[in-house]
């Protein structure tokens, strides 16, 4: 028998055996499994999921909090199974590490009868959750690529970085390729940075390496854009082209405000959507408020011009 079908049968039977006592309990307990902090905009995201939990914690004394963090997808599946079978979790807010992977243990959780939110990376099969909660990913990809298609002419060549393999992932960059598609522009490459600078770092050396003529670089990622920038300063080509990156990282949006011309827009995607998709959860919990469905943050484009109205110095992101 599979792992997998053994859990699932384990937390079919918690939830059976539990159904009757855990009505009568006080006290709820709400699983949040995240991916640990290994980039900027994961910082800020659990920077964000600790204060919203600290925050319910103290309206909802009914409430109680678990929260683990992953550095990989095997981690997150081992914490939401513990999650299950040592806290009797009654909802999970859980962002994948990647959605393939975590694909049937979350279905295995909401098969047994617990309310599941999934958070920015959406699973590999549709409508599992009750909630999900993200950025327009969409919306991300068509912002940064209708300005691409308004600032660069036929022939003009570009590279793209993507994120990780998710299905967010695939969002955005579907939707850039169709912002741009008829307008002759040339995507000379495309690839996986992972969302990690020095991932992109490398990527972007090996562009560098394979094309004389590069006029922009999607970037797809704030943490990207910054190996991205330091691979073309490098290279000592800085003057050749400019570079879009994605989701208002505090470093960025000060060069956009001190005028850097290597950075002339960027995008909206807020790390603090874990702490909406935790307290829309929690109220849920706590009361008969409707919050099952979607949830999309929409996706706004920067410029130098209104650059200071999303720039948090104080921010971890």
């Amino acid at each position: 028998m599979k792992r997998r079908d053994i859990f699932k049968g384990a937390v079919l039977g918690l939830a059976l055996v539990g159904a009757g006592p855990a009505l009568a309990q006080d006290t709820k307990v709400i699983g949040v499994a995240i991916p640990s902090a290994t980039h900027g905009f994961m910082g800020g995201l659990n920077y964000h999921a600790q204060a919203a939990i600290e925050r319910l914690e103290a309206t909802y004394p009914q409430l109680d909090f678990v929260l683990a963090t992953a550095g990989d997808a095997g981690k997150m599946v081992n914490d939401i199974e513990d999650m299950v079978a040592t806290r009797n979790i009654s909802a999970l807010v859980v962002l994948p590490f990647e959605s393939e992977p975590l694909t049937a243990p979350v279905q295995a959780v909401k098969d047994a009868g617990i309310w599941v939110t999934v958070v920015d990376r959406g699973l590999s099969v549709p409508n599992i959750e009750d909630l999900y909660v993200a950025g327009d990913n969409t919306g991300f990809g068509r912002v940064a690529g209708e300005y691409f298609a308004e600032n660069l002419k036929s022939g003009d060549n570009v590279v793209v970085l993507r994120g990780i393999p998710t299905t967010l992932d695939n969002e955005r960059v579907d939707a850039f390729t169709a912002a741009i598609e008829g307008t002759g522009i040339n995507v000379l490459d495309m690839q996986h940075g992972n969302w990690n600078r020095d991932d992109a770092f490398n990527v972007m050396q090996d562009f560098l390496s394979k094309y004389d003529d590069i006029d922009a670089v999607w970037a797809a990622d704030d943490d990207m854009a910054v190996g991205v920038l330091e691979a073309i300063d490098q290279a000592g080509r800085n003057d050749e082209m400019w570079v879009v990156g994605g989701a208002g990282m505090k470093e960025i949006i000060k060069r956009m405000m001190d005028g850097d011309p290597m950075l002339p827009v960027n995008v909206t995607y807020p790390p603090a959507q874990i702490a909406t998709a935790i307290e829309l959860t929690a109220l849920g919990q706590v009361s008969p408020t409707p919050v099952s469905g979607r949830f999309i943050i929409g996706s706004q484009r920067i410029t130098p011009e209104n650059a200071e109205q999303y720039y948090f110095p104080d921010s971890p992101f």
